[in-house]
């Protein structure tokens, strides 16, 4: 920046710019708009379910007719799109609920685009929530070791991700973290007539212990040892844009970051290196902090979740995906 151009004291007041709300709104270089919001929601089997997650206050699993009645409130604010998480009845080692055509998921997509044409469906393919024993891909014993199989984990997601299609899903968006998953789904997706779905592509999710309240919701902690062999070392900065690069290669359409708020670097090299839509996951952790806090007077609910998510969106994510996402489109909307 060139120094010389902008004046000095007193004939240059920065303080100027910032006197009126009005002025301070038509300067504003960032902006956060409920179009910008995704939210996550819990679907899992019965009539009338809607089970409290202790560790994310307002957060709930929801029966299919309950998930149409949250999608209202989403709508009515102004919020334009879900991201459907399962809880099978059900699992075992092959995750077949995941892909099964009378899965969780697909029944909650087929009901609530018949209720809410209009709705933007996002459905997170993942094996967890569906597998026994709580991992993300297929499970190898060798000589009394496990470890989770990349390969053979490939057609497991490559099929769910056909099933949520199939059963009306706007947008896949892959969260394993498997190598390949991205180029195995848009083929699937290809050959089974899907070549105009979107992928949006968990690229760059860190093993992190901002998770914790999330396992509770989806009921997908892993039974024996933990995610680090397939997810990020939260200390790798450079491997996440060779993360990104293989997943746009592969065919990602958009790229995530996971988490956000404790990542904000990464959002921030990821959009001004590649330059494709991008989006943040403020996750459960950060959700819960905020709220574990506010419920004690300590901070300012509203403006500390305003202020992280503009946050996101100055780091350079164009779609946030936030379990407050009602509140803050009715806040953003009441000015």
């Amino acid at each position: 920046m060139n120094l010389s151009v902008l004046g000095r004291f007193p004939a240059r007041r920065m303080r100027r710019l910032r006197g009126s709300p009005i002025l301070r709104r038509m300067v504003a270089e960032t902006v956060l708009l409920p179009h910008q919001l995704i939210w996550p929601l819990f679907v899992r089997p019965g009539r009338k379910e809607r089970r409290p997650v202790a560790s994310m206050p307002g957060v709930c699993q929801l029966s299919v007719d309950e998930a149409v009645r949250e999608a209202a409130r989403a709508v009515e604010t102004g919020v334009p799109a879900v991201l459907l998480f399962g809880i099978p009845e059900k699992k075992d080692e092959k995750a077949s609920g995941a892909w099964s055509r009378t899965g969780i998921v697909q029944q909650a997509i087929r009901t609530l685009k018949r209720e809410y044409p209009d709705l933007w469906i996002i459905t997170d393919v993942c094996l967890c929530e569906y597998m026994s024993h709580g991992h993300c891909g297929v499970v190898e014993r060798r000589r009394n070791r496990m470890r989770i199989a990349n390969d053979p984990t490939l057609e497991l997601l490559a099929r769910t991700a056909v099933s949520h299609a199939e059963a009306g899903a706007d947008m896949v968006a892959p969260s394993d973290m498997m190598d390949g998953r991205v180029a195995a789904i848009r083929t699937a997706l290809d050959r089974a007539g899907f070549e105009d779905l979107p992928i949006l592509s968990y690229a760059a999710k860190y093993a992190s212990a901002f998770y914790g309240p999330f396992r509770e919701a989806a009921e997908s902690a892993p039974q024996f040892g933990d995610r680090r062999s397939y997810q990020m070392d939260p200390s790798n900065a450079h491997e996440a844009l060779r993360e990104v690069a293989l997943d746009i290669a592969e065919g990602a359409d958009l790229v995530m970051v996971k988490p956000a708020l404790a990542y904000l670097d990464i959002l921030h090299r990821v959009k001004t290196t590649f330059g494709l839509p991008t989006a943040a996951y403020a996750v459960s952790a950060e959700y819960s902090m905020i709220k574990a806090a506010a419920a004690r007077g300590w901070i300012d609910e509203r403006a500390v979740t305003l202020e992280t998510l503009l946050a996101m969106r100055r780091a350079g994510a164009d779609l946030i995906i936030t379990y407050a996402a009602p509140e803050v489109a009715r806040w953003l909307r009441e000015g």
